[in-house]
């Protein structure tokens, strides 16, 4: 009697589930940075850092160690025992959900090889997301490590920037790799130049998500907190420093002129998407159903942009319309990914 091979369905759930883990992981990082805690823990403890500390000496402690870095005695040198533990929880829960993910991971894996899920074209893609899992948290303490000192006041936005598209990375891997196991061929539709058109919204996407990376590290949003022109003008005072190319990607009104004005493109080239979208007569029923979502989220996202920008003085409302901001950007930046893989019928994919 032939074995009946055990479904994948279970992996693609395990994936998602990740996925989603993963997304909660990069807004607490959002957090973390708009309310300055990304520092506030000194020390690397893979296990024992899980536990933060339990009594009053304890506190102290982390609260001296923190206070011999440049933040503390340059920034929050005011800061009271209290004040330290509200970002120390941001950091802690930050790490000890990073470690929450390593183990969602981890024990299905070992049960799915007990249970023989896995074939053997998926063990390379399940290198991969473990290898890709190791180098984010890598770079996320190397990122930390870099601002603990005297000198730096906070995490450098190029390392914030190289972390969060590290995490994009890996998220949109294990979307694309549980959406192969998932969605039927049936649903796969051939439109070369259409797929073409969406790779390009992908690229600027990317470049724009790096931008939002620059414009939170670099606190950029309250140099201009005006719209629709930026204090005042369409070619803002200060965007050029005399520091040549580096104003790209260091000067926060420049900065902020380029993550506007891509924001702009963007939403013109998905309106024209969404227009070409919904004249394809070709189809399958998922990409019909889904086709009007890229330029719903960014009608959201462009909302979300602009009242940060207006309200990024007040730290409460940007903290709230921050993290509501990158959220929108990451779904936005799936469901893009999701249209470029139903367009994909050629690929070689994942055996169900």
């Amino acid at each position: 009697m032939e074995r009946q091979i055990p479904s994948t369905r279970p992996i693609a759930i395990w994936l998602l589930i990740g996925v989603a883990m993963l997304i909660i992981q990069v807004l607490l990082g959002g957090i973390t940075r708009l309310t300055g805690s990304g520092l506030s823990i000194t020390e690397w403890k893979p296990i024992l850092g899980a536990v933060p500390p339990l009594n009053d000496k304890d506190w102290q402690f982390a609260f001296d160690q923190y206070k011999q870095i440049g933040q503390f005695k340059r920034i929050n040198f005011d800061f009271s025992l209290s004040d330290f533990k509200f970002i120390y929880f941001w950091e802690w829960f930050h790490r000890v959900w990073a470690r929450l993910i390593a183990l969602a991971f981890i024990i299905p894996f070992v049960i799915f090889i007990i249970q023989k899920r896995f074939r053997a074209n998926m063990v390379i893609p399940m290198v991969i997301l473990f290898l890709l899992g190791g180098m984010q948290g890598a770079i996320g303490w190397l990122m930390v490590k870099s601002g603990l000192n005297e000198e730096n006041l906070y995490v450098n936005h190029i390392r914030l920037a190289v972390h969060f598209i590290a995490a994009m990375v890996l998220v949109v891997y294990a979307w694309w790799f549980a959406l192969r196991l998932m969605v039927p061929e049936k649903e796969y539709i051939d439109v070369p130049r259409f797929r073409r058109f969406t790779w390009v919204l992908l690229a600027i996407l990317v470049v724009q998500l790096i931008y939002g990376a620059f414009m939170a590290g670099l606190k950029a949003a309250v140099f201009a907190p005006t719209w629709p022109l930026i204090n005042g003008s369409l070619w803002p005072a200060g965007i050029r420093s005399g520091k040549g190319l580096a104003d790209i990607f260091n000067n926060p009104i420049t900065v902020q002129f380029i993550h506007r004005n891509l924001a702009y493109v963007l939403f013109i080239l998905l309106l024209v998407w969404d227009q070409q979208a919904r004249g394809l007569r070709t189809g399958g029923t998922l990409f019909r159903a889904s086709r009007f979502i890229p330029m719903l989220l960014i009608i959201i996202q462009v909302i979300l942009g602009i009242f940060t920008v207006l309200y990024s003085p007040d730290r409460r409302l940007l903290l709230a319309l921050g993290v509501g901001h990158q959220f929108t950007g990451m779904m936005l930046l799936l469901s893009i990914i999701w249209m470029i893989l139903i367009m994909s019928p050629r690929q070689k994919r994942v055996s169900h």
